[in-house]
């Protein structure tokens, strides 16, 4: 099941009260990963919404490169990645959790690169997501 982004509809860019009010208490691990993104020089200003229909993600890049995808839900919020075949490779061959394993080995497949989607409610969510992007910076 996938949880909608929080801001459909909204037609402008959500403020810092807006998004932390959605996040609820998700909105510390929000502020943990955008703090340690930013310790890596990774910038994390940047909100995109293709439609009012999809909602308001933001985009943290390390120069034009996008990293991730995070969208706030009600209550928790969207950690997407988009990973070459050689980002795979190495996330198969790393100690990520075997449920994770099994979720990038489950993804859709685009043009771009494998899909994957998590789900964060909490700080100790962040583990996996630090992975990830370590192996994207790498990849």
């Amino acid at each position: 099941m996938d949880i909608p982004n929080a801001f459909i509809g909204k037609k402008t860019q959500p403020t810092r009260a807006e998004v932390a009010k959605k996040l609820g208490p998700a909105a510390i691990a929000w502020k943990e990963l955008l703090e340690w993104l930013t310790e890596q020089g990774i910038a994390c200003g940047e909100w995109k919404s293709i439609s009012p229909k999809y909602g308001w993600a933001l985009r943290p890049a390390l120069k034009a490169r996008t990293i991730l995808y995070l969208a706030p839900c009600e209550g928790c919020f969207r950690v997407s990645f988009v990973l070459g075949d050689k980002a795979v490779a190495v996330a198969r061959a790393s100690d990520l959790s075997k449920s994770l394993l099994k979720e990038i080995a489950e993804a859709r497949r685009y043009a771009e690169g494998t899909g994957v989607r998590l789900i964060l409610r909490k700080p100790a969510d962040l583990v996996a997501v630090r992975k990830l992007v370590a192996i994207k910076l790498k990849s």
